[in-house]
């Protein structure tokens, strides 16, 4: 077994099988009314963040239309030629641009069967598609992008409340104006069973993992499902299916922010398991925000239990272990 210098990629190595289903709740949080109301929005995200590390949000101020806009945008890209995709690919170490079945995880040592296409700003030079090859996209992803981010600001700060941080100390660690920036808008297209094969549903879509980032926030389609997550403080490898829904933004802890909480916020496993024979075989889509903490932050909780690292230096060990050289 391959063995890496992180304990978390070593733990997610060991966890590829199948494993047991069973249903559990995912916790929802609403927050309506931020400023007014966010000692007890606090509450209820550092509850769910400490006992399961994922969460669901409601009301949480990005437009819909907008969410509508992006999954159109998302849609059309994949659907260019992979000639056109190709002038934009995804270079080793740069988290930016496109890639096609590149990522393979420690988990499960194939790779993934999906697409996607990463948006980090300070990166993105000639990684856009031009206007005549997909008219609007550069607008709708930096405006959903910025969206995002807002959102994952409010999120952090909570738990910086919490962790008793400076005010806005994750805002100024994950901060847009900075070159060393490094949070990321990625787009997921994972690719529909056609002529699918018997054994073509014992793979991945995409395989057990913990994010490597602060905080993931994901939007998905609904109908379009198959994400799991295996939750909880215990060692039973046990996952739930977690049901899409239009306009519902699903969270979880990654595994930068677990570090930096000295390990009291819980980064949780979740996968993309195929679709069953009997369920939609199609394309899946799903859009997810990376709250990655700037290149030059450097990652220490308020008790010291693990030696400082920049967050460059920690993304660049996760980044090497999942991409297939």
């Amino acid at each position: 077994m391959t063995q890496y210098g992180l304990d978390e990629l070593n733990k997610e190595s060991t966890i590829g099988g199948m494993g047991e289903t069973v249903e559990r709740s995912i916790p929802q949080i609403d927050m309506s009314d931020f400023d007014q109301r966010k000692g007890e929005i606090t509450k209820a995200l550092w509850e769910a963040s400490t006992q399961i590390g994922f969460f669901q949000l409601v009301n949480h101020g990005i437009p819909g239309d907008l969410i509508d806009r992006a999954f159109e945008m998302s849609a059309k890209f994949f659907a260019l030629s992979e000639d056109v995709k190709a002038q934009y690919p995804l270079i080793g170490g740069t988290n930016a641009g496109w890639e096609y079945k590149a990522q393979v995880r420690p988990s499960t040592g194939t790779a993934d069967q999906k697409e996607s296409y990463q948006v980090t700003l300070p990166r993105m030079a000639q990684l856009w598609p031009t206007g005549e090859e997909l008219e609007g996209f550069k607008a709708t992803m930096l405006e959903f992008e910025r969206c995002n981010w807002a959102l994952g600001m409010k999120v952090l700060s909570c738990f910086g409340d919490m962790l008793r941080f400076a005010p806005d100390f994750f805002t100024g660690a994950h901060d847009p104006m900075s070159e060393h920036y490094q949070s990321t808008l990625r787009l997921l297209h994972y690719l529909e069973m056609k002529d699918a094969k018997p054994e073509d549903f014992q793979q991945w879509r995409a395989g057990a993992h913990s994010d490597f980032d602060c905080l993931t926030l994901l939007h998905q389609r609904a109908g379009q499902g198959g994400l799991q997550v295996c939750p909880g403080k215990d060692e039973t490898v046990a996952w739930t299916d977690v049901e899409p829904k239009d306009g519902v933004v699903t969270c979880n802890i990654g595994d930068m922010l677990m570090r930096w909480s000295d390990d009291k916020l819980k980064s949780t496993l979740h996968r993309v398991r195929m679709p069953k024979p009997e369920e939609y075989l199609g394309s899946r889509y799903s859009i997810a925000f990376f709250c990655q903490a700037n290149k030059d932050a450097i990652i220490q909780g308020p008790e010291n239990i693990y030696e400082p690292i920049t967050a460059h230096d920690y993304l660049q060990q996760r980044i090497a272990a999942n991409f297939a050289k």
